[in-house]
């Protein structure tokens, strides 16, 4: 339960409407949002009275203010503490105050310092975590169902420098189906992971889900309502699922952090390679045997294509030429109309959604936008605070050319010679035909 006197966030209080108008009591709304039922009851009578414009904060003290009855001298010297110890907390200047109090005069109470603090705006004001929309949490029993992946930490050769790992291992069979080496740094980026990711694909198609941790290059961890990377969009739009763990819980993906170990103890311990391509076949012939030979413990002694012959191939075809028919931007729309995010407009009218950049111009300045996006116009819609403006301003990023990042160049390229198959189609009726070479 919240502490009376808390404040509350603009995302909160939508919040509190929306669960008030869905049906929820007082007390339910009040557990889920980490506040009172007095401030849940506050904020829901204004929604009733005033409608979506009864939200938004009122600016301006009130006539005498908070510690409005305490003498100047306190409320000044509560102001110093604070200006000259930002880390200091109302309890810290409580107990400051208490120190030297004239006897028979009372201290403020914690809540009421609380609140003259932000008074003087000498907060910093909190927005609730809102989560990005995920796949409903499944335990999977088929291969390549879901995937983990994830970098290992940076590894030093002698002849190549640093070295992060970016390792994929389906959760059911164990396969794993790629170890990229990204040479000469310590952190993967976007266009690391995509090359792995589709040269896992080319080789055992697309899983159903991948699941990742709160990474950056994942997960934007710059504000509690994240948009996703372009990571994330680019696997929405060839149909996989992404999925995130739980903040904190490495646990969730111990597989990944066993298949870490693994595999620095076959191909990186003790070797040492003169060029990059040594170390790719390396890797590459070490998975292999990891895949084909090697026992696996929790598959009762057998390895991954032994035990889980299915594993082989997903069923889901990929081919480079082909992703660009691949994506689908109607997957990615549709999630992003589940998304909700509240973002602060800077002095110069501009806010950020990942690493885009958006102007709303001045008069929005130093205001917290709600944004919603239109899967129908592909447009964000920015309302204010007080749900009496609404901006409506084009969508970023959102083609095949910039979620498809490097290879986008490379398949414009002109062909002298024809790719086959064409599509998936075509490759689809080559191997019937080849299944079909015996029979007039």
């Amino acid at each position: 339960m919240g502490q009376l006197g808390q404040a509350t966030t603009l995302e909160q209080r939508v919040q509190i409407m929306e669960q008030a108008k869905a049906g929820q009591k007082d007390p339910a709304i009040a557990r889920t949002l980490g506040v009172s039922v007095f401030t849940v009851r506050k904020w829901r009578r204004k929604a009733q009275r005033e409608g979506r414009s009864g939200l938004a904060t009122r600016r301006g003290r009130p006539r005498t203010g908070a510690l409005g009855h305490t003498s100047a001298e306190c409320r000044e010297r509560i102001r110093q503490m604070r200006l000259t110890h930002p880390g200091w907390g109302p309890i810290t200047i409580r107990c400051e105050l208490s120190r030297d109090q004239p006897p028979g005069q009372t201290v403020p109470s914690r809540s009421r310092i609380a609140a003259f603090l932000r008074q003087e705006g000498l907060t910093r004001t909190y927005q609730r975590h809102h989560a990005l929309p995920q796949p409903p949490a499944t335990v999977p029993t088929q291969p390549h169902e879901e995937w983990q992946m994830d970098a290992q930490g940076a590894v030093r050769l002698r002849s190549l420098g640093r070295v992060a790992l970016i390792n994929i291992v389906d959760r059911v069979s164990r396969l794993k189906p790629v170890s990229w080496p990204c040479v000469g740094t310590g952190d993967a980026t976007t266009l690391d992971y995509q090359v792995a990711l589709r040269y896992a694909f080319l080789q055992f198609g697309l899983p159903r889900r991948i699941t990742m941790d709160h990474a950056p290059v994942f997960y934007d961890n710059t504000c509690p309502s994240p948009y996703p990377t372009v990571l994330h969009l680019w696997l929405i739009a060839l149909g996989v699922g992404v999925a995130f763990i739980r903040v904190h819980r490495p646990t969730d993906q111990s597989c990944i952090e066993r298949t870490h170990q693994t595999v620095l103890r076959q191909a990186i311990l003790g070797q040492d390679f003169a060029e990059e391509q040594s170390l790719h076949t390396s890797l590459a012939g070490r998975l292999a045997f990891l895949n084909t030979e090697y026992p696996c413990r929790s598959l009762g002694g057998k390895p991954p294509l032994v035990a889980y012959p299915s594993a082989r191939h997903s069923g889901r075809e990929y081919r480079s030429e082909w992703e660009e028919s691949l994506l689908d931007l109607q997957r990615v729309y549709t999630y992003l109309a589940c998304g909700r995010w509240f973002r602060r407009v800077g002095a110069q009218g501009q806010f950020y959604l990942g690493d885009l950049t958006y102007g709303v111009g001045k008069k929005w300045a130093n205001q917290t936008l709600e944004i919603k996006f239109d899967p129908l116009t592909q447009e964000l819609i920015c309302l204010s605070a007080d749900a009496g403006r609404t901006i409506r301003l084009p969508a970023k990023g959102l083609t095949k050319a910039a979620l498809m990042g490097e290879l986008t160049p490379l398949v414009m390229l002109p062909s002298y010679q024809p790719l086959l198959p064409f599509d998936p189609a075509a490759w689809r009726e080559s191997v019937l035909r080849q299944m079909l070479t015996d029979t007039n």
